[in-house]
């Protein structure tokens, strides 16, 4: 059932935040939770979002559990691959834009990210190592997520 939630949240609250900027009329605080423009990163980052948001609310039920934090990682570079590799890979091939794939990259992506951190999840224990990596590299990921509302980086992944 948790994971219906979590699919449900982190899809609906993506979806919601796509169109929240452009409709606040451009507010500079509504932007930097939401999509600013089509740019890949921006249809990553309204998947981020929620993602963080669902992460704080069900860190006080599931912190024990012995590989929350691998999953949770796992489930967030998923989300963060997922997206370039399929809309740049169909388009690859495809030689265009088909904006019913967009959207439907970001659904199966979410999808795909929160069945990884269920098999995770329900794996034999893993060690202490690779949960205090996969703490700090969600922490760099957080970090690089809000700092890339202000700096830029000159990839193609920004590019609107």
């Amino acid at each position: 059932m948790k994971y219906i939630i979590e699919f449900l949240f982190i899809s609906i609250l993506g979806t919601i935040l796509h169109f929240t900027y452009q409709k606040s009329h451009k507010n500079i605080l509504v932007g930097l939770i939401s999509a600013k423009n089509e740019s890949t990163w921006e249809h990553i980052k309204i998947a981020l979002t929620p993602y963080f948001v669902f992460l704080l609310l069900e860190i006080p039920f599931n912190y024990q559990l012995p590989n929350f934090i691998f999953a949770k990682f796992i489930e967030l570079a998923t989300i963060i691959l997922t997206i370039p590799f399929l809309f740049y890979g169909y388009q690859k091939f495809l030689k265009k834009d088909i904006p019913i794939f967009d959207i439907a990259i970001f659904y199966i992506s979410i999808l795909l990210a929160i069945f990884l951190e269920y098999l995770i999840i329900n794996l034999k224990a893993c060690s202490f190592l690779i949960n205090y990596l996969s703490l700090l590299s969600i922490l760099a990921i957080f970090i690089y997520y809000l700092l890339t509302n202000f700096l830029i980086p000159k990839s193609f992944i920004f590019k609107h």
